[in-house]
């Protein structure tokens, strides 16, 4: 949780009225926030080794450290955590936040032309300075060295090693920026400042309007009009594109009546909920015509608010968790794991007997690791992609758990595999269902618990993972076929037995192009002779150009297998 450190009396100020430290703690738990620690800034420095000279200077006015929610952006200023209890206690109404056109009628043009120049060409006094000018690099040198600047360090080896630095200028051709570093001293707020432009750049638009709205609409509170920000027009030069900013967006968002009382454990009326979900910021709020769905509006301070979830946690926290009344569960239960979990952990019990080492492995894959260096088509109509992902390895959500398996082979080369590599994982993939609409509540997507193994040493090893297939059907408790008995285990006959009435497994010439051709074997299994055969399973020797796809300089063979369907 991100701790926001603000002066006592400027708090209280800002709230007009005082608390006693105790009063002000339970006021913080009833807000849901937390009163971490109460200190000043001359015991904070002596507690860093500050020398007694500097702590001479240093204020000893009570500063509150109190932490705050990750996702409540808005509460990261005194501005913003006063103007929220405020409307919390009924105290105050939650402001609207509204664009207002300049007095003089020119708005302000903010002109996109980014500039990257070498560290060495670009020279500014920074705002950390009074007088010293730097170059990007010696600035960049003097944050990373510095003990007085060590808030700026973490920052610092986002751009330490480009070629080229961004850089802002104004019109005049003045540094006003070095983003993501520092600011300029020439673009300071002083004293006498009366207008403040502010800017935010970063690299993904969705989240600087939302930087961008919240920091605004916290500075909006010292206008001569609260609340009211003058727009800006951003001329893109690339593109001939011209936007305005801030958005300030605010939209409804719906819960129902009943599903906020299930979630919090209460039994609060409609009409209740919607006052209390003013006090929450979320205003104004009604009920519909139903009687049974509030309808709140975001404002652009509350961009946490994404669900029903978070409206029905906002009404939890305004309704108070200390009246929330404990009550006996009207059903009586044992908690245990779910069976395919228990399952799952007995699987992984005996493969490691057998030798095998687990793995665990990312949940999210490069669509080329997924698809294509398995040799098989891409196929998005099977896999569940982000629209924004960190990078190219985590463009997917795994469809398969072979590639993490010869990534581990991929980045253990140095290792000696005398005997051979084992290695086995059993988790999730995910695969897009189209069998369901995508709703509130299903989102047209399922996870499927796989198993699979691989083996990689001086031979291809396909009989030793043969083996292991029929080793986990006997723990499955699925007996072979008698075919299969007849033609592949024939005097083992007596090792096998059905205590799941009907179940039965075979092994068929498979085609899957991963596996070498003709040594790729499917997995079928059928309950009775009228069911249909169902593959849940395949394994067979690596093809080369796969194991070429994964670096991977020895011969390996590989098993996938459907858990669910087994259970």
């Amino acid at each position: 949780m991100p701790t926001l450190s603000v002066q006592r009396d400027r708090l209280f100020a800002a709230l007009q009225k005082t608390y006693t430290d105790e009063e002000f703690d339970e006021l913080c738990f009833e807000f849901g926030v937390e009163l971490d620690e109460i200190t000043n800034e001359r015991e904070e420095a002596e507690k860093m080794g500050a020398t007694k000279e500097q702590l001479k200077t240093l204020s000893t006015d009570t500063v509150y450290k109190i932490d705050v929610p990750a996702n409540r952006y808005d509460l990261l200023c005194n501005e913003g955590l006063s103007r929220a209890i405020r409307i919390f206690l009924g105290e105050q109404d939650a402001p609207i936040y509204t664009l207002k056109e300049p007095a003089s009628g020119k708005r302000e043009i903010m002109t996109v032309k980014y500039h990257a120049k070498t560290p060495e060409d670009i020279n500014f006094v920074p705002l950390t300075e009074t007088e010293r000018s730097f170059n990007a690099k010696e600035l960049m040198d003097h944050y990373n060295t510095d003990p007085t600047c060590k808030h700026l360090k973490p920052y610092v080896p986002i751009i330490y090693d480009e070629p080229a630095y961004p850089v802002i200028y104004d019109s005049k051709g003045t540094v006003l920026s070095l983003p993501p570093i520092i600011n300029g001293r020439h673009s300071r707020i002083q004293l006498h400042t009366k207008n403040v432009f502010i800017e935010c750049t970063a690299t993904d638009k969705t989240k600087a309007n939302i930087v961008l709205d919240t920091v605004v609409a916290m500075f909006s509170e010292h206008c001569s009009q609260p609340f009211t920000v003058e727009p800006v027009d951003i001329n893109y030069e690339s593109s001939g594109v011209v936007e305005t900013t801030p958005i300030l967006f605010s939209r409804t968002e719906t819960a129902k009546v009943d599903f906020v009382n299930s979630i919090i454990g209460i039994e609060c009326d409609p009409e209740r909920m919607v006052k209390l979900c003013d006090k929450m910021q979320l205003g104004p709020a009604r009920l519909l015509e139903d009687g049974n769905t509030i309808q709140v509006t975001v404002p652009c301070t509350r961009s946490d608010i994404l669900h029903a979830v978070d409206i029905a946690e906002d009404v939890g926290i305004a309704y108070g968790y200390n009246n929330i009344i404990k009550k006996v569960p009207q059903t009586s239960t044992v908690g245990g794991e779910q069976p395919l979990n228990h399952f799952g952990d007995l699987l992984r019990d005996e493969i490691a007997r057998a030798g095998y080492t687990e793995v665990l492995t990312h949940g999210l894959v490069s669509t080329h690791d997924n698809f294509t260096a398995l040799q098989k088509p891409v196929d998005m109509n099977l896999a569940v992609s982000l629209s924004n992902p960190a990078n190219v390895e985590y463009e997917v959500i795994r469809t398969t758990l072979l590639p993490g398996l010869f990534k581990v082979l991929e980045h253990n080369k140095s290792a000696s595999f005398t005997g051979g590599f084992k290695i086995f994982e059993i988790s999730d993939v995910v695969l897009k269902d189209a069998t369901h609409v995508v709703t509130e509540s299903i989102v047209g997507a399922k996870n499927s618990r796989r198993l699979a193994a691989v083996y990689a040493g001086p031979t291809a090893g396909f009989e030793i993972i043969h083996g292991l297939v029929d080793r986990i059907m006997t723990l499955s408790e699925v007996k072979p076929d008698d075919e299969y008995i007849k033609n592949s285990i024939k005097g083992d006959e007596e090792n096998y037995r059905v205590t799941r009435e009907g179940l039965v497994y075979t092994i068929a010439e498979g085609n899957d192009p991963l596996f070498f051709n003709g040594r790729a074997a499917d997995i079928m299994m059928k309950r009775g002779e009228k069911e249909e055969w169902k593959k849940v399973g395949s394994f067979g020797v690596v093809h080369p150009m796969t194991l070429k796809n994964f670096d991977i300089q020895y011969p390996a063979s590989a098993l996938e297998l459907d858990l669910e369907a087994i259970m």
